[in-house]
């Protein structure tokens, strides 16, 4: 009898000792970061932040910088082609490129925020 309640005492002990080392490491912080059964994004998303403590904000670009952005890129393209006018068309900048007789080629916008280039037409 003595024999059988060591063995079963044994087993139970050494089944709690594998019950809570899976506990312990298997449900860390961030695998429970986005929620039970989330997909992730929602409401965990990283973010910048400043030392205040709120969410760096980064600066909006000036038709200035626009231009220089797209007058690089057109130039490493084809020296031939010249940049026009820029105008402001909500939340990004419509530039003209042009060819050497100042015939409209192309319509390129550049995203105010990120300083991404589009093709407009």
């Amino acid at each position: 009898m003595k024999k059988h309640a060591r063995i079963l005492i044994t087993a139970v002990l050494f089944w709690a000792l594998i019950g809570a080392g899976f506990t312990l490491m298997g449900t860390t912080s961030s695998a429970l970061a986005c929620g039970y059964g989330a997909q992730g994004g929602g409401d965990y998303t990283p973010q910048q932040r400043k030392s205040d403590g709120y969410m760096a904000q980064k600066q909006s670009i000036t038709k200035e910088q626009a231009y220089e952005l797209v007058s690089n890129h057109v130039k490493k393209l084809n020296p031939n082609l010249t940049v026009g006018q820029v105008n402001d068309a909500g939340n990004f900048f419509e530039i003209e490129v042009l060819s050497k007789d100042n015939e409209l080629i192309q319509l390129i916008g550049v995203d105010k925020f990120s300083g991404r280039m589009m093709l407009i037409n």
